[in-house]
């Protein structure tokens, strides 16, 4: 598997490809390459003509959902690495998501 295969499959994003993802997520050595295709699939969505905000933010709400805890952090961290409004949509759908309080709740101090 390679990044652009990871980007295809969150730009066509559908019930076969949350699937797709659902055991990706199981695999924690395919880490390293979800991430890069979701860099890649970012670039695409801020170098294209029309900016399909919501669809990036859906997809950001579905993965912050879903994704272990273990990709909580790296999948913030893809978002904040730019402020192109492709990466504040995808930002935003994490944020909505609530996957990194789940993964790290606040402390009671």
């Amino acid at each position: 598997m390679d990044r652009e295969a990871v980007s295809t499959r969150l730009t066509a994003f559908g019930e076969a490809e949350a699937q797709w993802f659902q055991v990706l997520f199981t695999n924690p050595a395919m880490d390293d390459a979800l991430l890069e295709g979701l860099h890649h699939y970012l670039d695409e969505a801020a170098s294209a003509r029309f900016l399909n905000s919501m669809k990036v933010g859906r997809t950001a709400e579905w993965l912050g959902t879903n994704a272990p805890g273990r990709l909580q952090v790296r999948l913030l961290e893809a978002a904040r690495s730019s402020q192109h409004p492709a990466y504040i949509s995808f930002r935003e759908g994490l944020r909505r998501s609530g996957g990194l309080e789940r993964a790290y709740p606040r402390s009671a101090l």
